[in-house]
């Protein structure tokens, strides 16, 4: 297990930190993790992606050890992650985004289609109106703004109709790895999803959401392989 590094950086006005593993002249892989998480759900992925790969995690604006600057929009998110390949000096990349992330990876993937040369989305919620669903105010101290939490679950409920639109737009083949039926995420609506991306494969792991958490072996192994292919 390669040695992870911390590190910062800055992207227009908000410092974004990142962990990284792996080899330094690897090919680039970047990870985006969830609501309310931070680079540190990527661990144990990072770690075995790091035995092929040059791996970046990043905290998102409002999550851990990134700035906290009280604007959130996945759009925003997208904007930050795009600065932070050009601050970084990474081309094109595979990009792997959980829940979230996927949203922010695909919207990336859609506008920036020259930037992402593969992409995975670990039970991302499709782009498409749904009920929101209560959100459970945890107990005592949390690693991210709690101002956070309210417009992003805002958009993912009612996403803008461009969301949608732009999936036919990835050109980059697309990995989806779904949770199976533990997960909270509706899973018919994933095949909705998939079928909508023009070079997209969607596989069933199980483990519920947190998928990568659960099962990083399964998760590592089926996006080194899809990388690979």
């Amino acid at each position: 297990m390669g040695m992870e590094d911390q590190s910062v950086v800055d992207v227009g006005d908000v410092r974004l930190a990142y962990r990284t593993w792996g080899d330094p002249f690897g090919s680039p892989v970047v990870l985006l993790h969830g609501l309310g998480g931070s680079a540190a759900s990527w661990e144990a992925v990072g770690a075995l992606l790091g035995e092929e790969w040059r791996v970046y995690a990043l905290d998102l604006r409002g999550h851990g050890e990134s700035d906290w600057p009280d604007e959130y929009s996945c759009e925003l998110m997208r904007d930050d992650v795009l600065g932070f390949l050009d601050e970084c000096e990474l081309d094109r990349v595979g990009l792997v985004g959980h829940s979230m992330g996927g949203v922010v990876a695909h919207l990336l993937a859609q506008e920036h289609a020259d930037r992402v040369e593969r992409l995975a989305l670990v039970e991302t919620p499709p782009p498409f109106p749904s009920e929101p669903r209560p959100a459970a105010e945890p107990e005592g101290p949390v690693d991210y703004d709690r101002a956070v939490v309210a417009p992003v679950r805002a958009e993912m409920a009612d996403p803008d109709p461009a969301w949608a639109a732009g999936l036919g737009e990835i050109v980059a083949p697309t990995l989806m790895i779904a949770g199976g039926p533990e997960s909270t995420m509706p899973q018919g609506r994933l095949q909705d999803m998939a079928s909508m991306i023009p070079d997209c494969r969607l596989i069933t792991i199980g483990g519920g959401h947190r998928v990568h958490e659960v099962h990083p072996d399964q998760v590592a192994q089926q996006i080194t392989e899809f990388f690979t292919s």
